[in-house]
């Protein structure tokens, strides 16, 4: 699994670095040595082949369970430490994964969205929320921009334009007393996308845009 993940990210860097105009800013701030839920906004169906080379410690993702269904894209994706979730549904048994991932130490990849949105952030899932408050695991907000002009996942070969991964400081959730309602998940997941819009320029906030994030774009 680590053979094939740190090739696909070595020849990644190699490819964005011919082809794009790539850069990535505060890799210091990422947590080494400890569980880490790290979260994104989600343009493309390419950002988790960038994010990866852009983290500088091995990660894991959840991704749609429809593309597991090719027999050999089923067993690239595995391998490369991805693992599938319906979307459609609360999903157990991802879930149930992602908490003895993070409980064995690991760092997890999650795009809160659950769909793409290239023209501006979209209204997140509160199950990103529910994730760090069971585990009490510190999340990393980290801000992608450009991969919105990239389309078909081919274009991972011959990625061009700007393309910024923008990495923000770890933060942790407040403590919540028994089980939060409705409003109060909406209000914790709220919190967790003004960090992600915190990373980006105001014209990628989208639907986050009028709130006030904490920290500064680049």
């Amino acid at each position: 699994m680590d053979n094939l993940y740190n090739a696909s990210n070595f020849v990644q860097r190699i490819t964005l670095g011919i082809f794009a105009d790539y850069s990535v800013t505060g890799q210091d701030s990422v947590p080494m040595d400890e569980p880490l839920i790290i979260v994104a906004n989600h343009q493309s169906n390419l950002d988790p082949a960038f994010l990866s080379p852009s983290i500088p410690r091995r990660i894991r993702f959840l991704a749609k369970d429809s593309i597991f269904r090719v027999p050999i894209a089923n067993w690239f994706l595995r391998t490369y430490g991805a693992f599938p979730l319906k979307r459609d549904a609360v999903d157990v048994t991802a879930h149930r994964w992602s908490v003895v991932h993070l409980k064995s130490g690991g760092a997890l990849a999650l795009f809160p969205e659950g769909t793409r949105n290239p023209k501006g952030m979209g209204r997140a899932h509160a199950g990103v929320a529910r994730l760090a408050l069971s585990t009490k695991v510190r999340l990393l907000p980290v801000g992608i921009t450009g991969t919105e002009r990239l389309g078909s996942v081919l274009r991972v070969f011959n990625p061009t334009g700007r393309i910024r991964m923008n990495i923000g400081e770890p933060f942790e959730l407040p403590p919540v007393e028994g089980k939060p309602g409705k409003a109060e998940m909406e209000a914790i997941t709220t919190m967790i996308m003004r960090r992600i819009a915190a990373q980006l320029p105001s014209e990628y906030r989208g639907v986050y845009s009028l709130d006030e994030p904490t920290g500064d774009a680049n």
